[in-house]
């Protein structure tokens, strides 16, 4: 997949391509009909398929102080991406200059004189230009004016659930990870470098992985079964805890990841954390022998739900 980042002159071969538009956060199911389409038209007109997103999400820009929310960050959505065909993705700065450029700008600077794009295909809801003036109807116009063919997909459902980032945070914070996949298409993943903790779990015979969770959306505080990726490609299932370990006082909230029958220094390492199930929610212990009792509970019952898939 080429990558086209920032202001650089793109290559010929990062143009002419039919271009889906969107910020594809969670590369969701109802992104992947969009994509989908995206890829099918390219396909009957011998052209790339493309993405034109946005770093950072327009709404990190405008509300900076907002929790995290992120569902993919960026090296995440280009993986989905490419695992969809992309054949170029396009990454462009969301900063002052594009807030403030006018829709018919946008069309005539990014998809016609740099990208060359000879068709787009966005969602229904799909804005852009400044103050969200530019929609699907705008583009239509623009599309006949300027010569690039333009397909708008709808909504997308299942058994009335709507396909989106926000339907699937809100799965993620109730603590309902199957759901979230659900919407997904696969699995919710956390993808961060294994830090240097307290150790203390070496103490009490559960070795972990300790993840800082960046810009990701929080999912539910709790216990979690996980299946996990390390350096060398091989994934391996475990139990994990995502909280701020209310029996040591602590307040930051990291996820702590135990990998079942695993020996291994994974210091430094990029571990990628598929969340599978809920276990439990965080709790307080009265000390370290109970909560070395739960955390056996805790890998027994992950195992199990592994088990059953």
């Amino acid at each position: 997949m080429l990558i086209v980042e920032g202001d650089t002159a793109p290559s010929p071969a990062a143009q002419g391509a039919v271009l889906a538009l969107g910020n594809f956060d969670g590369v969701h199911r109802g992104h992947q009909v969009v994509l989908g389409e995206a890829r099918r038209i390219a396909g009957e007109m011998d052209v790339p398929f493309g993405v034109l997103t946005f770093e950072p999400h327009p709404r990190r820009y405008f509300r900076p102080d907002d929790p995290p929310f992120r569902i993919t960050p960026p090296a995440s959505k280009a993986r989905a991406l490419a695992g969809l065909g992309c054949d170029v993705l396009a990454i462009q700065a969301f900063d002052q200059r594009l807030a403030g450029m006018l829709a018919q700008d946008f069309v005539i600077e990014l998809l016609v004189e740099r990208l060359r794009a000879v068709h787009v295909v966005i969602g229904f809801d799909f804005c852009f230009g400044k103050g969200r003036s530019g929609n699907a109807t705008l583009l239509a116009q623009m599309a006949e004016m300027e010569g690039f063919g333009l397909t708008v997909v709808e909504a997308v459902r299942e058994g009335g659930q709507l396909f989106s980032s926000t339907a699937v945070r809100s799965h993620l914070a109730e603590g309902r990870p199957r759901e979230a996949a659900k919407l997904l298409g696969r699995a919710f993943e956390i993808e961060s470098t294994v830090l240097k903790g307290d150790q203390r779990g070496r103490t009490i015979g559960f070795p972990t992985a300790n993840l800082n969770l960046g810009d990701y959306v929080v999912p539910r505080l709790g216990v979690y079964s996980v299946r996990a990726q390390t350096a060398d490609g091989t994934w391996h299932d475990g139990v994990a805890n995502l909280g701020r370990r209310p029996t040591f006082d602590k307040q930051d909230v990291n996820l702590e990841v135990h990998l079942f029958d695993f020996a291994g220094d994974l210091y430094g390492q990029v571990l990628r954390v598929a969340v599978m199930d809920f276990v439990r929610p965080e709790q307080k212990f009265s000390g370290l022998d109970a909560l070395k009792a739960q955390i056996a509970a805790d890998a027994a019952t992950a195992r199990a739900q592994l088990m059953a898939g």
